[in-house]
């Protein structure tokens, strides 16, 4: 057992900036019930995490540990999470008029982007002495903190909609998790996870910890690594908690601080459905909070979350880099899905294709121009979707 290359130095709260000691299991800031984000020394960090010794690192998201919370090697939970294919879609750009790249997340374990928050999150309170942990989702997320604390040999609590697909309960049961059924969509479920908390349960909910976020920002360093350090034009990234577009817009700001990329950003834009889309109409009224989406509806089941903690952190990502937030109906989605995967060889789950659903919107109108590089999010595996198809 050792060390791990941490320079993790502090929790600082992303709204008012009141700073934590790390080394304890803790959800919010205390003072106005924000999230919590991780500090490190890039000082110290860029002396070892550079372009040169990366390229002997391990193809995993842990390759960046030296801005990974977690302190000792023990506690890396494995299973195979991140450093995923970055794929030059010549034929689909070809057809838009533009470079397009996807990022295809449906190659982590249990088929989804979420393996990189929970693996990271559950590894963290793992190290930290949590003894049970619990989450409210929409399917994969679940799936991912059920793998993770099946590793640890940690009890799972999860509680999902009712109407979530089969093949999202039985993923988690068969990773030994306690699945409970709700009436009612995501953020219930988070009531229900905030009212067992009696029980000592941990809560990785979505930006209600610190470390999930973590996990998401590798995409960041991998796409900017996998680009040679040089960033695209545009990241359409679908939204619904938002953190893996809060987390690559902090690994844009770690990655400069180190010396790894210049000050030039990437115009970071958030794709909804039309049938729950805050995020969408938040930016679109200037304002700094998105209200609940009454009615929260649409196929994609990680889209359908009608509010965010972290909204704040999205909306000031998108207007940061002068980028943008539209919604797509489902029915677009779907169409785009068979679009994507006859271009390109990627299945991709309904979110990844509603990324393209938008990409085409902002081609159409100009916004994206035909000498500018996009990078297309495929957040998941359109397998675990196959049900919308049949």
């Amino acid at each position: 057992m050792a060390s791990t290359a941490s320079t993790m130095t502090h929790l600082e709260c992303g709204y008012c900036g009141k700073t934590y000691d790390a080394n304890q299991l803790i959800n919010l800031c205390q003072e106005c019930g924000k999230p919590l984000l991780v500090r490190y020394d890039l000082d110290k960090a860029k002396e070892t995490l550079t372009r040169a010794s990366l390229k002997d690192r391990e193809a995993s998201l842990w390759r960046y540990e030296e801005v990974l919370p977690v302190q000792n090697d023990w506690a890396m939970l494995k299973l195979g999470e991140g450093w995923t294919p970055l794929h030059d879609a010549k034929r689909l750009g070809e057809e838009l008029g533009c470079r397009v790249y996807i990022k295809d997340e449906g190659l982590n374990v249990t088929a989804s982007f979420k393996a990189r928050g929970l693996g990271v999150a559950v590894s963290r309170a793992y190290e930290l002495g949590a003894k049970e942990l619990a989450i409210p989702s929409a399917g994969n997320a679940a799936c991912a903190m059920s793998a993770y604390a099946a590793a640890a040999g940690l009890p799972a609590h999860v509680y999902m909609p009712v109407d979530v697909p089969s093949l999202f309960q039985v993923e988690c049961r068969e990773l030994g998790a306690n699945v409970n059924l709700v009436n009612g969509l995501i953020n219930d479920c988070g009531v229900k996870v905030r009212g067992v908390a009696k029980y000592g349960w941990f809560d990785v909910s979505t930006l209600r910890e610190p470390y999930r976020i973590e996990g998401k920002k590798t995409m960041g360093y991998e796409v900017a690594e996998q680009l040679g350090w040089q960033l695209p034009d545009v990241i359409i990234y679908p939204t619904g908690g938002g953190t893996g577009l809060v987390g690559m817009w902090k690994a844009f700001d770690e990655m400069e601080q180190m010396g790894l990329i210049g000050s030039a950003r990437p115009r970071m834009v958030s794709v909804q459905s039309t049938g729950c889309a805050p995020i969408v109409r938040a930016y679109e009224q200037g304002v700094e909070f998105a209200e609940l989406w009454q009615g929260a509806k649409t196929v994609a089941d990680g889209l359908r979350v009608p509010v965010a903690i972290g909204d704040f952190l999205i909306l000031r990502a998108i207007r940061n880099s002068h980028g943008t937030a539209l919604a797509v109906p489902d029915e677009e989605m779907l169409r785009y899905a068979r679009v994507m995967g006859s271009k390109t060889g990627i299945f991709p789950a309904p979110e990844g294709a509603a990324c393209l659903a938008g990409l085409v919107k902002l081609k159409e109108s100009g916004w994206v121009k035909p000498d500018e590089s996009v990078v297309l999010f495929n957040t998941g595996s359109g397998l675990k979707y196959a049900h919308l198809w049949a």
